[in-house]
């Protein structure tokens, strides 16, 4: 049976540009507005910003975290691939916040690190695209460019063998996404923005993804890390279905969030 869950990261999807989007999230009836991480159903980006402009109107200027300049990579390939993802899913905040600046910024980032990944070949021309639209402030443009980066970054990682990395890099997203996420419930607290919180699927997929690293990825530092850090996500989400997910449960989760972002962007 197919497995459905939530995902708040902010990205892995193209973004219907005209759609209204409905109160609440039905995975059932995305079929062609969402892509599949191994079993998992991920619903587009628009439906999650949708229901929380719903519930409050969120001011993303406020979310944004603002990059002084562009990100150069460090570390090992593990926490450039992390990182990748997190500089991504700002991106999709970046938009929502309409800053042109970042938006550039982000996309000489994205270019950045794929070159440090062996892959910026295959996102020079997304990333350039990312970089004009946002300088005219084409911001439909941006999210579509976005998505388009990220496929492409995958899919060139899958074809150099390097289909581990390709799943950090949505590992990262995903953190930067939930981040992001509680920190919008946690400014206007409601049992619905909450709700967008219950993923236990997914979590447990990257969970498995980060125990059946091979070789020096299973090494890293960051991802030693981060598997602590899931495992202290993993009770405050809601295991069961109708589950509610408190305020202090959405902050502890935000916390906890922030800190890994933190910690792949720190040398």
């Amino acid at each position: 049976m197919m497995k459905h869950t939530l995902l708040p990261a902010l990205l892995l999807a193209v973004l219907p540009l005209n759609a209204a989007p409905p109160s609440k999230i039905d995975v059932s009836r995305l079929p062609q507005q969402t892509r599949v991480i191994g079993d998992v159903i991920v619903p587009v980006p628009s439906e999650i910003f949708g229901i929380l402009d719903k519930l409050g109107r969120p001011r993303w200027t406020e979310v944004l975290r603002p990059m002084k300049g562009v990100a150069k990579p460090f570390g090992d390939q593990a926490q450039v691939a992390l990182y990748l993802g997190t500089v991504i899913a700002e991106g999709f905040v970046a938009v929502e916040a309409e800053d042109a600046d970042q938006v550039q910024k982000i996309g000489r980032s994205v270019l950045s690190l794929s070159d440090a990944l062996g892959v910026s070949k295959a996102v020079k021309k997304r990333a350039n695209a990312i970089i004009d639209a946002g300088d005219k402030k084409e911001w439909k443009l941006v999210r579509r460019e976005l998505d388009r980066a990220l496929s492409e970054v995958k899919e060139a990682m899958a074809e150099l063998g390097s289909e581990q990395l390709s799943q950090l890099v949505s590992l990262g997203g995903w953190l930067r996404g939930t981040e992001a996420l509680c920190e919008v419930v946690s400014g206007a607290y409601s049992r619905d923005g909450a709700d967008l919180l219950h993923q236990p699927v997914l979590l447990d997929y990257f969970a498995q993804q980060l125990d059946g690293l091979k070789g020096r990825y299973k090494k890293s530092a960051i991802v030693g890390k981060i598997q602590t850090g899931l495992k202290d996500i993993r009770p405050l989400i809601g295991l069961s279905d109708g589950a509610e997910i408190s305020a202090k449960s959405v902050h502890e989760v935000g916390s906890i969030s922030a800190g890994l972002v933190k910690a792949i962007q720190s040398r």
